[in-house]
Order: C-alpha cells, then structure tokens, then sequence
C-alpha cells in the first residue's frame, strides 16, 4: 500500500526532470519545455521507507519511462543517480533517484516479477484518514514467455537500462514500445487510458548460476 499526502512540492517532480532529463542519453526529445506527465503507478517498499514511483512523461514525441525513489536521507554510493532535492510540506526533505540505482526498487520488482502484486494500492492520507486513489496506470506481470532476440532497430533493442537485482537480471525499457511487443520470460505490462494494448516497462530473467 502507496500512503500518498496532500502536500506542496518544491520544485516539483515535473521541474526536477525538466533540469535532469536532457542530461540522460536515453532522453531523445529536443526540449522539455512541454514536458507532461502521462500517467504513473507505485511500488510498496515492505519496510515503508522509501517511496517507489515510475512516472510516464511526454514531450508530445514519445513517451518515456523515469523510475524514481524518494529518499528522506542521500542514499550512499548513488550520487550517479541522483536526480534533486525536493521539498515536501509534509515529509520535509526528499532526496530524489534514479531508481535502477536504488537497492529498495530492484526489490519491490522482484518481488512483483516473482510473484508480489504489480503494483502497490494508492491512498490518500485525508486528515488521517486514507482514501483511496484512482491510479492513472494499470500494471500486470506476465510470466512463461518467450525470449525473442531483437531486430536492429526494434524498439525493445534501445533505450534500455539494465537494473542490478538479487537472482534475477532486469531490464528496464526507457522509451516503451507503444506497438505491444513483449519479450520474457518474466515481464511487467501496463496500459492507461487512450494506450492499447499493454506495453512492457520491464524484462526479467532468472540466473541459472
């Protein structure tokens, strides 16, 4: 469960990636002055430490995937991650990642690729009180299927950021492939509205060694 608070942000999750973004060499857009959000979904970190959101944002030309971690404290040894510092009227300070950096997210993943729900339930502290949220995005893991070799030039072949995880390799498609191409054996899928049919965010493959 995702415990989410009214809360103003400083700068906001948008103004972070609009200053980080053009420095990543997966980021192919020319500007982000348009940058838009188009739709998120969460992980539940079990120790409830540290917030797991992928954020699916547009320039109008694709859409690109950005797994983040919010942090109340810098994680050691991540500085290569680090997206910016945050404010949070609630939380106080946030110290914000690359997720495929963070321990705590390639965790939450295998959990879900291997069996975990695929994502976390979003609520609303009200006051106290928690209220459900309406997610924007839809997540599923698909397990069994086969592993295609990319064609040169295939969407699934770019733009991709391999994330270290125990047992299990991951592969993180930076700029999914909206034609619903999947690759296995394990793989984690989602929609959201006006995307049809799902499109695959992650590949896992178990180590045999």
């Amino acid at each position: 469960m995702a415990i989410l608070h009214r809360a103003t942000l400083r700068p906001t999750k948008l103004e972070l990636l609009a200053d980080w973004l053009p420095a990543q060499p997966w980021w192919r857009n020319n500007s982000v002055t348009d940058l838009q959000k188009v739709a998120s979904f969460r992980f539940d970190d079990p120790d409830g430490e540290v917030g797991v959101e992928t954020l699916l944002v547009t320039t109008g030309r694709e859409v690109v995937q950005v797994p983040l971690t919010y942090r109340s404290s810098p994680l050691s040894g991540a500085e290569i991650g680090f997206v910016g510092a945050m404010d949070h009227s609630v939380l106080g300070q946030r110290w914000i990642y690359d997720a495929c950096v963070d321990p705590v997210y390639s965790a939450v993943v295998l959990a879900a690729l291997l069996g975990g729900p695929a994502q976390a339930d979003e609520f609303v502290d009200v006051d106290g009180r928690l209220e459900p949220s309406v997610q924007s995005a839809s997540t599923t893991v698909l397990r069994g299927l086969p592993v295609p070799d990319p064609a040169p030039g295939d969407g699934l072949a770019g733009m991709e950021t391999p994330v270290t995880g125990r047992d299990l390799d991951l592969v993180l498609f930076r700029v999914p492939d909206l034609s619903g191409r999947i690759r296995g054996p394990l793989a984690l899928v989602g929609t959201w509205p006006g995307q049809e049919p799902p499109v695959q965010f992650l590949a896992g493959t178990l180590r045999t060694a």
